[in-house]
């Protein structure tokens, strides 16, 4: 068992989640400011700003929450295609910069045509993750360069391209990659530092990382892609309590399915991830120990939206029960976005942590 533990969270531009209808403007410095260091203090490791074609742009409200904290890292989503892929490791490097070290990228090839259009892009999904591998294998090109770098390929061709921004971290930022379809494997397989999947059953886990290990071996990385694993935890003092709070959250996504800009609705999802969800529903609202999919299955798994379900003490086991498959990274945020942040940093975050110490210790004193 590695003894690498890893906590992302995830803020917001305002209050929205599936309980939350957003509302008012799309951008509240206030609550920005507040949730970034609600997770600073808190003790994450990093926090995830979305990609959202109606969205602000994740890389300014990471420089905006970056002013504002000390030692919490940003990993900023990013769609390729969207932008050439010169100007974004530029861009990502001037973060890095700016926040002493803390950029992360987070590639998102993009899994649904008609989102995908919002913003321009015609290509089908396979021509997409083609367009990704090339892209990624720019920016990390241009990021660990030693002088100009050219490139001739399908989607771009770019001569003595500067590598002259460069990052605080070395070799390059860290790239973290979403994706669960063939295409995206073997995308994964080749450039991913971190590979992120949604909550899922072990069984679905255990499939996935080996398939991933499998891509990476054929680039000789199999024994270097990390694993990261979705939840959105639901916690109260007691088990029947966080249970009935589960259920009460249900509940709520049902009275305002249709207001949220996250709710149900429309044709089945067209990405792999949001499928392999509804798979791990149809096994039943609790197909496993903690894992909660009743709220996957009534938002049609249009995100990450399964939920483990318990103490901070119970959950805290969960998470650990999948760190002996390969997850080193724990991706987490809650219905109530802000509170559950400080909630998470009080309770779960130091309950992992402690419990995972207890156990590697107890397997050094076996050895």
């Amino acid at each position: 068992m590695t003894d690498r533990l890893e906590f992302i969270g995830m803020i917001q531009p305002r209050q929205q989640s599936e309980i939350h209808p957003a509302s008012g403007p799309a951008i509240d410095p206030g609550y920005l400011r507040a949730s970034a260091q609600a997770h600073d203090q808190g003790g994450f490791d990093r926090i995830l700003i979305g990609w959202y074609s109606n969205g602000p742009d994740g890389l300014l409200l990471a420089t905006h929450a970056a002013a504002h904290t000390e030692k919490v890292g940003f990993l900023v989503a990013h769609r390729p295609g969207f932008q050439a892929p010169t100007t974004a490791a530029r861009a990502f490097a001037s973060l890095d910069q700016l926040s002493n070290g803390r950029a992360a990228l987070h590639a998102i090839s993009g899994g649904d045509d008609t989102d995908q259009a919002r913003d321009g892009d015609w290509l089908g999904k396979d021509d997409r993750y083609a367009r990704t591998d090339e892209y990624l294998t720019i920016l990390k090109s241009v990021w660990s360069g030693k002088g100009p770098v050219d490139h001739e390929g399908e989607y771009y061709r770019i001569k003595g391209a500067s590598p002259e921004v460069r990052s605080v971290q070395q070799p390059r930022i860290p790239l973290y990659f979403g994706g669960a379809s063939e295409a995206a494997l073997r995308v994964a397989g080749r450039h991913a530092d971190v590979y992120a999947l949604w909550g899922e059953t072990k069984a679905q886990v255990r499939d996935i990382v080996a398939r991933v290990r499998a891509e990476a071996a054929r680039h000789g990385r199999e024994n270097e892609v990390r694993f990261s694993l979705s939840f959105r935890p639901i916690l109260a003092e007691t088990e029947s309590a966080a249970w009935e709070k589960a259920e009460r959250i249900l509940h709520r996504i049902r009275q305002v399915r249709g207001q949220a800009a996250l709710g149900a609705g429309g044709a089945a999802p067209q990405n792999a991830g949001s499928q392999r969800l509804l798979d791990a529903a149809a096994l039943g609202d609790r197909p496993e120990g903690r894992l909660y999919t009743a709220i996957a299955r009534e938002t049609g798994a249009r995100g990450n939206t399964t939920a483990l379900v318990g103490t901070p003490e119970q959950v805290a086991e969960a998470f650990l029960e999948y760190h002996e498959l390969g997850v080193t990274t724990f991706l987490i945020r809650g219905f109530d976005p802000l509170e559950d942040a400080v909630e998470y940093g009080r309770s779960l975050l130091p309950a992992t942590r402690r419990l995972l110490a207890e156990r590697l210790r107890r397997k050094d004193l076996a050895a």
